[in-house]
């Protein structure tokens, strides 16, 4: 059986946590920030856990 590759963008969007978590980034981040608010901006900077339904086709598609 082969090796299981990773699927390289997902790899660029996800990232696992030491306990297992799937990590993404939020949207609305990359562009136009200036007329967003400084509050905004600032809660968009955090990193988020995955939806819990989505986290075993994540993974999978990690190699994990």
């Amino acid at each position: 059986m082969p090796k299981m590759k990773t699927h390289s963008g997902t790899a660029k969007r996800f990232r696992l946590t030491g306990t297992g978590k799937v990590m993404r980034r939020r949207a609305n981040t990359n562009h136009l920030l200036e007329h967003k608010s400084s509050r905004v901006t600032r809660r968009l900077a955090n990193e988020k856990t995955v939806a819990p339904s989505d986290v075993r086709e994540i993974k999978k598609l990690l190699g994990k």
